[in-house]
């Protein structure tokens, strides 16, 4: 029971989880003459402030005296109340991740605005039977525009027309036209679902086929493996299309903003209509239109970043995750989730199906798979009937180039010859900016971020150096803050902006593009600069990790790895498999349409398992040798593992609390408890950061072991922070 008449006082009260980090809903009294219903969204006060919140299915406390308890400040019931299901997934993953409910509920509540309709618009329209006084060419536009009954806004008709607001004035005041109220936004058009489908491979008709039997099957997960350029998207197509068939929404959740153009085009083409767009780029309006939109059912496919698998869906029938295996899905602040993985929580909660796709599956997603408990598809072929692009390593150690250069001979070869072909070339190196560490020759001093242990990166293009974590900038001086020399500053190593430099240094005549998320420009920039590429606007393409994903570019013949080797040398336990599908898919932008793709690795590591595995195109020997050392590690998903960060302004404190914390951990023989120490990144944004990491069975309940281990444990006090991250995914 979420709520109880206190005769005495004929209140009603209720339990409403808000969105602050305390384990429990609070209970307070519903207005008079209102009804709530669990998941009625509110709003309350909540010390000071106003929150928002919703009617939570607790009991709320009726041992509170009546006239202590506040009332709630707004009752919103002309929405959706959010649906059991997601009530459920919200507690799950507080559950899971040791956050609290409410903090979850927050990713869920964006903003009070997307509660509250648009008000409606002033518009215009013709009064059937009225003539004006004198017909003008203008105003004869005017009523061609709004012939049959059409309507607009002033504005928008006069626009239209090309013609002044006076004259939609002077029509007003003769009775030829009338104000009326518009919708601030109409109903997004249905996507068609016959509108364009495309032929199919046998094979992916055959996957088609398969996705579609699962989609009878209510809760279960199926995996698409295919190579790149199967047409993955063309399949899980046609499970969108029966789901909407079946009146249902569907969410697709893509890792990148970047990936969001072409997958906007491709839906197009093939329903006719763009889906709703939710990542952090998209307008406040739209944002709050897509909301309600989603709640009351109006939009029906929604294309996304992480946080779109917290929308109110009214009735979800499919989440696809595209590109499953990617580590953007992994959220660390606040809430540490994967949205992968609640994915497919999500899914079992409300039991509907759920689709992941990827050319190099995550190993958790492969050992699932292999043991029956995900449904495996596979695509081993390009749709395109291309050939997948030939691989090989330059060893840098006997074949690398000239000092003061970072293209190998064998590497600016094959450029000139793909330029000379009419073809594009790109050069894929996951650092950005000009160099990753600039330092004095003189006294040898190093510029390093003041709020992070991390160097500052230099971008030559703006004149800065860059931290990456905290976001630190500043200008890069003339002289040596410590000696004061004048001309000594050297740049260490390279970035994008550096290997473009030797690219337009060798290849003056080609035109070269720089893709990278943190040059000027944002969403738009990047997005226009895709097209460029994918349209053949551009020669030369040099680029970070995220031109790595699912992009199709038609004239991609050659990719060049600057430094292969650069993911190996982490001490993390999936540096691996990171690095095998980072540069699986980059090498696979090659001659996805054309065929005759070529991909050079440049490796001071050429027997590396992972460089080798790629060299072979074995992807099976590489997943069977990772999955095994992992079942004899106990790692991943044979076993569990999670970290607890202490942080705090004071490295003493930070130290000193986190030492007491590993001192009264329970004692049990199935946990390993590593550390504390000193993160890799033992200082960001002006934090000083101890790790502890825990290992334990997979059967075992760590959350359990942790809830009760940071039950027993002291106050936070000052600025110390505790963060859990259940399953890791980076370890700096």
């Amino acid at each position: 029971m979420l709520f109880d008449d206190l005769p005495e006082e004929k209140d009603t009260i209720a339990s409403v989880l808000v969105p602050v980090a305390v384990p429990v809903a609070y209970t307070y009294k519903v207005p008079p003459g209102k009804t709530v219903v669990p998941g009625t969204i509110v709003k309350v006060p909540l010390g000071s402030r106003q929150v928002l919140g919703a009617v939570w299915d607790t009991e709320p406390d009726a041992s509170i005296n009546p006239k202590k308890l506040k009332a709630m400040t707004t009752v919103y019931d002309k929405v959706p109340p959010l649906a059991d299901d997601l009530r459920k997934f919200v507690d799950w993953v507080a559950n899971w991740t040791l956050a609290a409910p409410g903090m979850v509920l927050r990713m869920v509540l964006r903003s009070e605005e997307a509660l509250e309709e648009e008000p409606p618009l002033a518009g215009i329209r013709r009064v059937e039977g009225h003539e004006p006084d004198r017909m003008t060419a203008a105003r004869q536009k005017i009523l061609q525009v709004l012939e049959e009954g059409v309507s607009g806004t002033k504005s928008t008709v006069a626009a239209a027309a090309g013609v002044s607001a006076s004259v939609v004035d002077g029509l007003l005041q003769q009775g030829v036209l009338e104000t009326i109220s518009l919708p601030a936004a109409p109903p997004p058009p249905l996507p068609q679902l016959d509108f364009h489908k495309v032929t199919l491979t046998p094979r992916q008709a055959d996957v088609t086929k398969g996705l579609l039997d699962c989609l009878d099957k209510g809760s279960s997960v199926a995996l698409i493996d295919g190579v790149t350029g199967s047409g993955k998207t063309e399949v899980y197509f046609e499970a969108i299309a029966e789901v909407l068939r079946q009146n249902k929404q569907a969410l697709v959740l893509l890792p990148e903003i970047a990936l969001t153009e072409q997958f906007l085009r491709r839906f197009e083409k093939r329903f006719g209509v763009f889906p709703a767009e939710w990542h952090s780029e998209i307008t406040t309006k739209n944002r709050e239109r897509t909301w309600r939109g989603v709640a009351s059912g109006s939009v029906r496919v929604v294309i996304g970043a992480r946080s779109a698998l917290f929308l109110p869906f009214k009735e979800l029938g499919l989440i696809v995750v595209d590109e499953e295996h990617d580590g953007a899905f992994k959220q660390d602040d606040r809430v540490s989730y994967n949205a992968r993985d609640m994915a497919v929580v999500r899914g079992h909660i409300a039991k509907f199906p759920v689709i992941l796709a990827s050319a190099t599956p995550s190993v958790e997603s492969r050992v699932n798979a292999d043991s029956g408990r995900y449904t495996k598809f596979e695509l081993p072929e390009r749709a395109s009937g291309a050939e997948l692009p030939e691989l090989k390593a330059i060893d840098m150690r006997h074949d690398g180039p000239d000092r003061g250069r970072w293209l190998a001979p064998d590497l600016v070869e094959a450029m000139k010859e793909t330029l000379a072909d009419g073809a594009q070339t790109l050069l894929f190196l996951n650092r950005r900016g000009y160099a990753p560490l600039t330092l004095c020759r003189t006294c040898g001093h190093r510029f390093q971020c003041p709020s992070c242990s991390a160097w500052l990166v230099e971008h030559r293009f703006q004149g800065r150096l860059v931290c990456h974590h905290c976001g630190h900038t500043e200008k890069v001086p003339d002289a040596c803050p410590k000696c004061q020399a004048t001309n000594s500053l050297v740049a260490c190593g390279p970035g994008v902006e550096r290997i473009a430099e030797e690219v337009e240094d060798r290849f003056p005549q080609a035109r070269t593009l720089i893709l990278s998320s943190d040059l000027p420009g944002g969403a738009k920039r990047l997005k226009r600069e895709m097209q460029i590429v994918e349209e053949g606007g551009a020669d030369i393409l040099i680029g970070t990790q995220l031109v790595a994903k699912g992009h199709n570019f038609p004239k991609m013949r050659l990719v060049g790895v600057i430094d292969a080797d650069l993911g190996l040398a982490h001490g993390d336990p999936r540096a691996a498999e990171k690095t095998f599908q980072l540069l699986a898919q980059v090498t696979g932008r090659a001659g996805r349409v054309t065929g005759g793709g070529k991909g050079l690795l440049q490796t001071y590591s050429p027997d590396h398992p992972v460089i080798m595995a790629l060299m072979s195109q074995d992807t099976e020997a590489f997943y069977r040798a990772e999955i095994d050392a992992r079942r004899a590690a106990g790692l991943p998903p044979f076993g569990r593992l999670a970290a607890i960060v202490v942080s705090s302004q004071d490295k003493h404190a930070a130290e000193l609390y986190a030492r007491g914390l590993a001192k009264i951990s329970p004692h049990d023989s199935a946990v390993t408890l590593l550390g504390p120490a000193e993160a890799a990144l033992a200082l960001v944004r002006g934090r000083y950061r101890f790790r502890m990491l825990l290992m334990a069975p997979r059967q075992f309940d760590l959350q359990g072991y942790i809830r009760t281990w940071l039950d027993g444990a002291p106050r936070l006090t000052g600025n110390l922070r505790l963060q859990v991250d259940i399953d890791p995914q980076q370890f700096l």
